[in-house]
């Protein structure tokens, strides 16, 4: 996949806007602020793709990109506090409709942050992806605040809490310096190359 041709399609608030599946979706998930639009620009090699917003948990739409013969789907960002119940429930029904749409997902990748253990929401999320056997790896972020004599210990200490919900890999990754991001892409492509040989 050539990343460097990914491009923003658009933005949508209500799952009856989504555009039709016609090819691999490899989706984003992760609260609010744990650094999901950084990742998409790292991976991507570009800037700007995907707008980092300031005022975190107040966008609740789902953003395609369209990342060469595949889309990249970016999930709104949850657990953030200071939302409505409304915005919450918004939230759940447009995640729930697109996950309950049939779609050609062929990955997800959940954030976390390196630094902290999972939230309530970070689990309730593993758990939404277990029961609906919905394929993930967990991109932990923010790696370039660790020492390096910490890496191969929270990586240990996340594939150990993620394994419970069926996680297929663990990944440190930086969007500050990059770390990670090519073992990463290349998750992704054994994956869609998966998915290509099983004929989806």
């Amino acid at each position: 996949m050539n990343y460097n041709n990914c491009e923003f399609l658009a933005s949508y608030g209500l799952s009856r806007q989504l555009p039709d599946s016609d090819r691999p979706e490899i989706v984003f998930s992760g609260r609010s602020n744990v650094g999901k639009s950084s990742l998409i620009n790292k991976l991507c090699n570009r800037k700007n793709l995907a707008r980092v917003s300031s005022t975190p948990g107040k966008t609740a739409t789902i953003n395609f990109y369209k990342a060469d013969t595949a889309y990249f789907v970016d999930l709104p960002g949850y657990g953030y506090a200071k939302v409505s119940n409304a915005d919450r429930e918004r939230w759940d029904e447009l995640i729930n409709s697109y996950f309950e749409a049939g779609r050609a997902v062929c990955l997800l990748i959940q954030l976390l942050d390196c630094r902290h253990a999972p939230s309530a929401d970070d689990v309730q999320m593993l758990e939404y992806l277990h029961f609906h056997r919905i394929p993930f790896v967990v991109a932990l972020t923010k790696a370039d605040k660790l020492k390096k004599s910490q890496m191969a210990a929270c990586q240990a200490e996340f594939e150990e809490l993620c394994a419970p919900y069926g996680c297929l890999g663990v990944f440190l990754t930086s969007a500050e310096n990059g770390y990670g991001m090519e073992a990463l892409r290349a998750r992704l492509e054994a994956q869609m190359n998966q998915e290509a040989d099983h004929g989806v």
